[in-house]
């Protein structure tokens, strides 16, 4: 199966191209990035990183790990897609959906197969739990990254909110400061914490009156985050068009 990587300067982009190149059921057909990037022209065994991404042309699935404007124009190059990108705006949103008639997609707020499991282990511990928790999720980044919350915390807050009967947009909490008055009954809170080299933690803390739940995942490496995109692009190897997930690639659909 043929790969080609977008990003390919990036810290994401290395580890997806280094993990396509460990893994001999897959062949690196081509890597590039954004024309300004230092990247562009090393040499990766026997390719030099491209700044065209007509290069994905080639290859069997694209794999993009790179920001939201980047993914929608690599779109039209790629047979199949693994995207990784994460902040898209609703419209961006539809766009994607759009291209999903015409190849197949794997979108993810997040590919490693830990996080994952966390996202069936919160919406399990909402049905349980239910109204009489309160529930907040906290996130940390290092300091590179540009959006917050991330998608990964969203993706939760979207999980544990489905399971309790609410609407996220209604009940979502972002930070708080100065005389906030009491805590909403139903109110879901984020908080994003950036430093360092932190590669993702997340937590989603269901708080009781006398006890406290929490659901935690900590990425100590990015490799985690590539095998499950490496997972999603075998997955998607004689798929018909339409917008899967890692649910679906995991085998957790219900």
């Amino acid at each position: 199966m043929k790969v080609a990587v977008s990003g390919a300067g990036g810290r994401m982009g290395r580890t997806l191209i280094d993990a396509v190149l460990a893994d001999r059921s897959l062949t690196l057909a081509g890597a590039f990035d954004v024309a300004t990037s230092a990247a562009v022209g090393q040499a990766i065994g026997n390719l030099r990183i491209s700044s065209d991404p007509k290069i994905a042309e080639a290859a069997d699935v694209l794999i993009d790990f790179t920001r939201p404007e980047g993914t929608l124009a690599h779109l039209e190059h790629a047979r199949a897609m693994v995207i990784g990108t994460t902040g898209f705006s609703d419209s961006q949103k539809k766009a994607i959906e759009q291209a999903a008639k015409r190849i197949p997609i794997v979108m993810a707020a997040n590919f490693a197969v830990g996080v994952n499991a966390v996202y069936k282990l919160a919406e399990t511990a909402a049905q349980i739990l239910g109204e009489a928790y309160d529930v907040e999720i906290i996130e940390a980044h290092h300091r590179h990254k540009v959006d917050a919350p991330s998608g990964t915390a969203l993706k939760l807050g979207e999980v544990v909110a489905k399971a309790l009967n609410r609407k996220l947009s209604e009940v979502a909490q972002h930070g708080r400061e100065g005389e906030t008055g009491e805590r909403p009954a139903r109110q879901i809170g984020f908080h994003a914490i950036r430093g360092g080299d932190i590669v993702g933690e997340h937590t989603v803390i269901f708080a009781g009156v006398g006890e406290r739940v929490e659901v935690t995942v900590r990425s100590q490496s990015r490799m985690t985050y590539a095998a499950g995109a490496l997972r999603a692009a075998k997955f998607l190897k004689g798929k018909s068009p339409g917008l899967y997930d890692m649910a679906d690639v995991l085998g957790l659909r219900v």
